[in-house]
């Protein structure tokens, strides 16, 4: 079947498509995208809009990726990232496809963002309010008070240069790169988080809830570098807010986007190989399934995973498989979800987001990243989503997860998670008990665990790592892989791996990104009217 189309195949979520042809054919203004989650889908959105007929193809059950959930028990876990920070990229996405996000997707302020608890007793409340913060700030430690707000003018000078500038446009030449150095130095970039949040402040507990915040994408706070202080500036500009229905529901209102732009998703459906013809990417080999033909393929899985098997047949000069051993990987996750019953009026001043902090910083960080050692002592993310989104919860009770930051499978001696998993839970929930949730065991109702060995097994992480590579300043900008691959004409990279980085702004904005290196391909255009999404 020579002229085999995508109209051959099940495209109907859930299911995997049925095998009638394997024979590579011309793309014919076909894009092919490796991966629903976040980075993946919006780059469906971006090709979509640029007259691409595209078509996901996604191993899971359902779309989002790591943004994506499920249900147990009457519970809806959301099974990653718990937050919007820059809704604005999500509504510019939107506005490229000619959709409103604010009518297909309702966001909640987060009041407060978070609270930190402190191993010593002492808590930190972070708001959006200028003036509380400023007053939250001075009630810790008063003469703290000016350093902080030079704190925040440096948190703004780096959103603008890091964000606006250099995370909204392509990094794939290395003369992007040399001609910021001056900027770069100017704004000590070569300092780490930590390190400039240290020269701002004196107070301990400030220092961490300024430092804190590359573990939300995956780096360490005493090597990464301070560009990253931006995300402080972020809060305060934007506001957190989360998404009713969790990001699954961003997830599910974007592939809905996608089908009234002609294109679809695939469930079920294992990326296996990246066809090559004529020493370019042409198309895209199921496992036990078709190969799709396409003149674009945008691989939103793990670089790692990219390379090392999407293109395990094709000679590689950059990404080699030493080359990724040797970059460094971000931690891995040891997430805990569990329901509670009769726990409604239970804990009062537990809110959506609590950090429970371990009583070390820099020490257990080294464990984490550095020696790859799990340690006794933890630190642990604390999502309680059911006091924003009673949806999530059966009536009367309450649901969690609790995210402890471990160490990625690649190290030497890493840790067997099949033998300690469930000695690590009970462990997470002995702290929870003591510092944030007493009584907790006699409510749990329901209890699954991901160690950093689901997330290899389920997102096909590389060593497990939560984040996919490190956003080190020698693994940032021009030295992260490419949008455009550097092996493969034809190939994209989109997602957590390359420019901009991890986290649901950075993997938006790797989607920004490919639609201004990805070129248009003009189809006439007919005069049926675009099909309404749900919400309409």
């Amino acid at each position: 079947m020579a002229n085999q189309s995508h109209s051959d195949l099940s495209t109907r979520r859930g299911s995997a498509p049925r095998l009638k042809a394997d024979s590579i054919n011309e793309g014919a203004g076909r894009a092919v995208v490796i991966g629903a989650g976040l980075g993946g889908l919006a780059s469906a959105m971006r090709l979509g809009a640029k007259g691409w007929q595209v078509t996901v193809l996604d191993r899971l059950d359902r779309p989002g990726g790591r943004g994506s959930s499920l249900v147990q028990g009457g519970h809806r876990f959301d099974l990653g990232p718990t937050i919007v920070t820059v809704p604005q990229g999500l509504r510019d996405l939107w506005r490229a496809c000619g959709r409103d996000f604010d009518r297909d997707v309702a966001l909640v302020p987060m009041d407060p963002f978070y609270e930190i608890r402190f191993h010593d007793g002492e808590r930190f409340t972070a708001r959006q309010d200028d003036a509380a913060m400023r007053a939250e700030v001075a009630r810790i430690s008063p003469e703290d008070a000016a350093g902080y707000q030079r704190f925040l003018r440096d948190s703004e000078a780096r959103y603008h240069f890091g964000y606006e500038d250099l995370g909204k446009r392509p990094m794939n030449r290395l003369w992007e790169t040399l001609k910021v150095i001056p900027r770069f130095a100017a704004l000590r970039a070569d300092r780490s988080v930590y390190g400039h949040a240290a020269a701002r402040v004196r107070d301990e507990h400030l220092r961490f809830a300024l430092s804190f915040h590359p573990l939300f994408i995956g780096g360490d706070p005493f090597n990464v570098t301070s560009m990253y202080i931006l995300v402080s500036h972020l809060e305060k500009a934007f506001g957190v807010h989360y998404a009713q229905g969790g990001v699954q529901a961003i997830a599910d209102a974007m592939v809905r986007v996608i089908e009234t732009q002609g294109g679809s998703v695939v469930q079920g459906a294992e990326a296996d190989e990246i066809v090559i013809k004529n020493g370019r990417a042409a198309g895209v080999r199921v496992s036990h399934g078709p190969t799709f033909p396409a003149d674009v393929v945008v691989s939103n899985a793990d670089p790692g995973h990219t390379y090392d098997h999407l293109l395990k047949n094709a000679p590689r000069k950059r990404w080699t498989t030493g080359r990724l051993k040797r970059s460094r990987w971000s931690m891995g996750l040891f997430v805990w979800y569990f329901g509670t019953q009769g726990t409604k009026g239970l804990w009062p001043d537990v809110g959506h987001h609590s950090i429970v902090v371990g009583p070390r910083y820099r020490e257990h960080i080294k464990d984490i990243f550095m020696r790859g050692k799990l340690a006794d002592d933890m630190s642990l993310y604390v999502h309680r989503p059911s006091v924003t989104d009673p949806s999530c919860a059966p009536e009367g009770g309450d649901t969690f997860y609790a995210l402890s930051p471990v160490p990625h499978l690649g190290h030497a001696n890493s840790v067997d998670w099949p033998a300690q998993a469930e000695t690590y839970r009970r462990k997470m929930l002995s702290v929870l008990e003591e510092r944030l949730l007493p009584g907790l065991s006699q409510h749990v109702t329901e209890s699954l665990v991901f160690t950093p060995e689901t997330f290899k097994e389920r997102y096909l992480s590389h060593f497990g790592a939560g984040f996919s590579i490190e956003p080190r300043i020698l693994q940032s900008a021009w030295f992260r892989p490419h949008n455009i691959s550097e092996e493969l004409p034809g190939l994209y990279l989109a997602g957590a791996g390359t420019h901009p980085g991890a986290g649901v702004p950075g993997v938006i904005g790797t989607a920004e990104i490919l639609g201004q290196i990805v070129p248009d391909f003009p189809r006439e255009k007919t005069s049926a009217a675009p099909k309404p999404l749900a919400a309409e």
